[in-house]
């Protein structure tokens, strides 16, 4: 029989080597991470590229973090939202391909990049609208706009279509819906179906399996298969730096998610929906939905793309939100 003593000591052994473990493969995940980044060849390096910086105060105090890029006055101003547990520079290749060209607003959503950080009951898709909403009151206070959200940045614009109809085809000429969906999404999505289990078991389970193989977790399900290295980098940049917390915070909204009410109202603009055919967390299905249900709207489909369309196919999605502009100019 293995007296306590023993048992203790086996047990503290155990923990010990895996605590040595996951030290190691941290390092081992930085040294790679680091290697990829010097790989990467970018003329402008993920993450410099800046403007202006302005702070948007919430209803309930949150700071929104926004960067204003100037443009002619005489043109509709671009407002980028970007999605879950990513940060504006979401939007790098189509910021540089576009500045100088219109003005553009981008923001970081509460608890994402250089905001403030919200609470778990303020982590919903209707104080996102609302945050939106505020940003375009103080920041494109006149003049027509296009509104452009990837995944959980479409599902904020759909929330701000029911919550304030009367922004769309008035003020709201435009919307790009990128990656992104109305409802039915946790249900059938093997991804956000593994993300559960670590959801409930909290933060130090989550960080772990975080930051555990991480490149080829996001290589396997936020890109296509074909995907350069350098945009897998990029989004694996994002992600890691976004607090645990921001997972665990939104989660539930995911679950419950029913934008159809907004909808018919995107039809008073003119709507493009684009995704990746190759997208496995927003599935191209989710994006035909939304074009059938918007009246007016087009589908564009980015053949082998993945959820970061905009950074795999940044050439299409770029040309697709010019066209947009340039339509309702």
């Amino acid at each position: 029989m293995v007296s306590p003593t023993k048992r203790a000591a086996v047990a503290a052994s155990t923990a010990g080597a895996f605590v040595a473990a996951g030290a190691t493969a941290r390092l081992l995940n930085t040294r790679k991470r680091r290697q990829r980044r010097e790989r990467r060849g970018e003329a402008v390096e993920f993450g410099s590229v800046r403007g202006p910086v302005h702070t948007v105060t919430a209803s309930d105090g949150v700071r929104i973090n926004v960067e204003v890029d100037d443009g002619p006055s005489d043109a509709p101003t671009i407002v980028f939202v970007h999605g879950w547990v990513c940060t504006l520079d979401t939007w790098h290749y189509q910021r540089l391909a576009l500045r100088g060209r219109y003005r553009m607003v981008l923001m970081d959503h509460r608890s994402h990049g250089g905001s403030g950080r919200a609470t778990p009951g303020g982590s919903t898709f209707a104080q996102l609208a609302d945050d939106l909403a505020r940003v375009i009151t103080e920041l494109v206070p006149s003049g027509p706009i296009v509104l452009v959200g990837h995944s959980m940045g479409g599902m904020t614009i759909q929330q701000l279509a029911a919550d304030r109809p009367e922004l769309f085809g008035d003020r709201v000429v435009g919307v790009a819906l990128v990656a992104t969906s109305s409802g039915r999404l946790v249900r059938g999505n093997p991804m956000l179906q593994r993300l559960a289990p670590f959801i409930r078991l909290g933060g130090p389970a989550l960080d772990w399996g975080r930051s555990f193989n991480s490149y080829s977790v996001i290589r396997r399900w936020a890109v296509g298969p074909d995907a350069a290295e350098r945009h897998v980098d990029m989004t694996e940049e994002m992600i890691l730096r976004a607090p645990t917390h921001v997972l665990l915070d939104f989660y539930p909204a995911f679950t419950e998610l029913d934008l159809r009410q907004g909808l018919t109202t995107l039809g008073e603009a003119r709507t493009v929906v684009v995704c990746g055919t190759k997208d496995l967390l927003t599935p191209i299905k989710h994006s035909e939905r939304l074009a059938e249900a918007i009246p007016g709207a087009d589908l564009v489909r980015v053949d082998g793309a993945g959820h970061m369309v905009m950074l795999e196919a940044n050439v299409e999605v770029t040309r697709v939100i010019t066209e947009l502009v340039e339509s309702v100019a």
